[in-house]
């Protein structure tokens, strides 16, 4: 009997672990490897959206005239530590070069390509993994205190519009029978059907990644550093315990994913926006769906273990410790969102989202590698398009045609 081929797949998180179950599915022996549990990291901590309207990329023409005023506010969604600004610079430079109006048509294109299947590719692995009862499909709603708010946002709206995003533009009544806790500030928004969200992401993942071990996977929890490579191609991933041989390695360690790109010749600008979250478990309130606040850019989520307050953006790096006031200021925003809402008991996480300037993520066969691919960079949406993901990876890796174009999201794109 022929010897099962060797996958080695670098990341637990949710790319990392629907990658592993689509090669499986190809009859792949997937070895995973991550000093973490699967779904510890960004993975876990988000804000459990299934964010099928995020077809905006983060910089558009408006967006640059905006960083100095968020930078002076401390209570601004996107911060910047001065040390990191240095460092950040390059990546700006290109984060500028992606606002410009033909860029942000294009990379919307390839966003709303990407997002196309992602529901549907997750299907098979949840279903597989029995853990259909960690979904919900009510949409979401994008809430604003006037109509103001909504008139700035025409722009972005009229984008979504022609990508064929569905949504729906509620007022006063509409919005309080949607949710009735909200504040009474809240005048207006817009509603996107289409969006669904996980009670608990880190359990997702896990019940994926459970899964994926039954199914004869081996999770390694050693940190890869590196590469074994010969003339044929990788040969093996170098860990702090051990070389694991593989016939295909997969880079999918998120915000950790720069380092080992580069040893396989491939250097993209990957940063790391961290992200904030507080879990309230006696909220006090009950929303049957995720609202995010359309001024302040934070997510609130019903989750199995209370409400999640996500959101905010900081660059930092990856050493840097937590900001707490960041913490303190969701929590703030919440209260203005959200009146009778209990912070009693509240707890509190950072973690990083790996993020490219363009928006978009690096998806596709490493450029100097026949078996090497990458599968990271995916920003705000990586618990959204992990499966759409894997199951690229897993096509392109298998000569079938993947589920949507992979042109935008080549490494040497930059």
């Amino acid at each position: 009997m022929a010897e099962m081929r060797r996958a080695a797949v670098i990341g637990a998180g949710a790319v990392g672990i629907a990658t592993g179950l689509y090669l499986r599915r190809d009859g792949w022996q997937v070895t995973v490897i991550d000093p973490e549990a699967p779904g510890e990291k960004a993975s876990g901590g988000n804000a459990g959206l299934f964010a099928l309207a995020h077809v905006t990329p983060v910089a558009t023409p408006g967006t640059l005239g905006r960083v100095p005023g968020m930078l002076l506010d401390p209570e601004a969604a996107l911060q910047i530590r001065w040390r990191h600004l240095p460092r950040l610079l390059p990546w700006l430079a290109r984060f500028v070069r992606a606002s410009t109006p033909a860029r942000v048509e294009a990379i919307s294109q390839a966003l709303a390509d990407l997002l196309k299947g992602a529901f549907e590719a997750y299907t098979p692995l949840v279903h597989a993994a029995g853990a259909t009862d960690l979904i919900r499909r009510h949409g979401y709603l994008v809430a604003m205190a006037s109509e103001q708010a909504l008139r700035a946002a025409r722009a972005e709206l009229d984008l979504k519009r022609r990508r064929g995003v569905r949504f729906e533009i509620l007022r006063d009544g509409e919005i309080r029978q949607l949710v009735p806790a909200l504040a009474d500030e809240i005048r207006a928004g817009v509603f996107y059907p289409d969006v669904g969200h996980t009670v608990d992401p880190k359990r997702l993942v896990k019940a994926l990644a459970e899964d994926l071990a039954r199914g004869g996977a081996s999770l390694r929890r050693v940190r890869a550093l590196g590469f074994d490579i010969g003339s044929d191609g990788v040969r093996a991933v170098v860990t702090d315990g051990g070389a694991v041989a593989a016939d295909l390695v997969v880079v999918a360690a998120g915000a950790w994913s720069k380092p080992l790109a580069e040893a396989l010749g491939s250097k993209v600008p990957l940063d790391t926006e961290r992200g904030y979250h507080v879990t309230l478990p006696e909220a006090g309130i009950d929303p049957r769906l995720p609202v995010v606040s359309g001024e302040l850019r934070f997510c609130v989520t019903p989750m199995a273990m209370g409400l999640r307050l996500g959101g905010t953006v900081e660059f930092a790096g990856l050493d840097a410790p937590p900001d707490p006031t960041r913490h303190q200021v969701m929590l703030k925003h919440a209260k203005r969102l959200y009146p009778a809402l209990n912070t009693t008991g509240a707890s509190y996480w950072m973690g990083h989202r790996p993020s490219l300037p363009d928006s978009l993520p690096v998806i596709g066969r490493a450029p100097h590698h026949t078996n090497a691919y990458l599968a990271f960079g995916h920003g705000h949406i990586g618990l959204t398009t992990a499966a759409i993901t894997g199951r690229a990876i897993a096509d392109q890796v298998a000569g079938r045609p993947p589920p949507f174009d992979l042109e935008p999201f080549r490494a040497d794109r930059f």
